[in-house]
């Protein structure tokens, strides 16, 4: 197979060493090959990208397993062509990929241009989505936390939860600081309900008359200062991704204007596949990409359905909670149209299987 690419590199990167080779040698004519081994170190990095430049090396490639290629990535970036392969893909290249050293057959694929290149977002893109995957850590071990401490209200017999809607909410975090003291009686306590929730101050009242034992109240309070140091981290890091979604507000200003999107979980998109859709090429490629498109094989005539491939996790999630809160937002606003504005029902010829027959407007939103 004749080659592409004159001069190439290909690296096995693990967490303490980057195995080196390169291949030089135009097409037709035989190559020459020499192999290093370098630290991980922020000056070992610079030692490989020095090496690689005076090799004249133009394209790099590697594989992008785990997290140990994204500092490899960044102390090359800017010089060469870097290519940042699929693992699985480079081990399905048929080829000897078995009695030869690993950087050895990536520097060898990447030579013959066989590696397709993943998609690795710009610096300013990157930044932005370790924030927001941040985030989203964030909001999943305040969800936990606060499972975890109804759980223990729960096993002391304080139903809160069957009273009030929002546990967590201002009158709720007052009455649960007051039970990790475990100064105040039940009245008291529930006398701390603001606003509309002071109706319910007789039923506050028995739902807060279970019994918290010491160890009880010492967890109830760890957990209370857990959930306000998670506050406070989500309010700085939501502070740091508005900030960094200053250079894309024209992306996100068209973004929120689709029902289901605000401007967080426009940031959220945007953190993961950037603003330039020519890296996609498609929009099939790109649903593809995001993992939620199914999968279609076609051999001799047929088509042969493969289900939905793993995609974009956080893509994929970020894609279906705005999809359903659109639904959510157009019923209602179909509802309030129907409701609000004297609408005309008519009947329908065609009965339920209920033997009812249903009700619906003459035309829908």
């Amino acid at each position: 197979m004749e080659a592409l690419i004159e001069c190439a590199a290909g690296l096995d990167v693990h967490q303490g060493s980057v195995v080196a080779c390169v291949i030089v040698g135009a097409a037709g004519r035989r190559s020459f090959r020499e192999t290093r081994t370098f630290g991980t170190m922020h000056q070992d990095l610079a030692a490989l990208r020095a090496w690689l430049l005076e090799k004249g090396v133009t394209h790099v490639g590697m594989e992008g397993t785990g997290v140990y290629w994204q500092p490899v990535y960044a102390a090359l970036e800017g010089a060469f062509t870097l290519i940042v392969g699929n693992a699985s893909h480079m081990r399905n290249v048929p080829g000897r990929k078995t009695d030869v050293k690993d950087a050895e057959w990536i520097a060898d694929l990447i030579r013959h241009g066989l590696v397709r290149a993943s998609f690795v977002p710009p610096p300013e893109i990157r930044v932005l989505r370790d924030l927001v995957r941040h985030r989203k850590t964030l909001v999943g071990n305040q969800s936990a936390e606060r499972n975890r401490t109804l759980k223990l209200l729960e096993s002391a017999g304080i139903k809160l939860a069957g009273v009030m809607s929002d546990v967590f909410g201002v009158s709720g975090m007052l009455m649960l600081q007051a039970l990790a003291e475990g100064t105040a009686a039940p009245a008291a306590m529930a006398d701390l309900a603001k606003r509309k929730l002071r109706r319910k101050r007789p039923q506050l009242t028995l739902a807060l008359e279970g019994s918290l034992a010491e160890h009880q109240r010492l967890l109830l309070g760890m957990h209370l200062r857990r959930l306000a140091e998670i506050d406070r981290d989500r309010g700085e890091i939501e502070a740091a991704i508005g900030t960094a979604m200053c250079p894309f507000a024209a992306q996100q200003a068209l973004l929120v204007t689709i029902p289901g999107l605000d401007t967080l979980t426009a940031a959220a998109i945007i953190a993961e596949i950037g603003v330039d859709m020519s890296v996609f090429g498609t929009v099939q490629r790109l649903a593809a990409w995001a993992g939620i498109c199914p999968a279609n094989h076609e051999s001799a005539g047929k088509q042969k359905r493969r289900g939905t491939r793993k995609g974009n996790p956080y893509l994929k999630a970020t894609l279906v909670t705005a999809a359903v809160c659109g639904a959510r937002k157009a019923a209602a606003i179909c509802a309030t149209s129907f409701t609000g504005s004297g609408h005309v029902w008519e009947r329908r010829r065609r009965p339920w299987p209920s033997a009812t027959r249903s009700w619906s407007p003459s035309s829908t939103c």
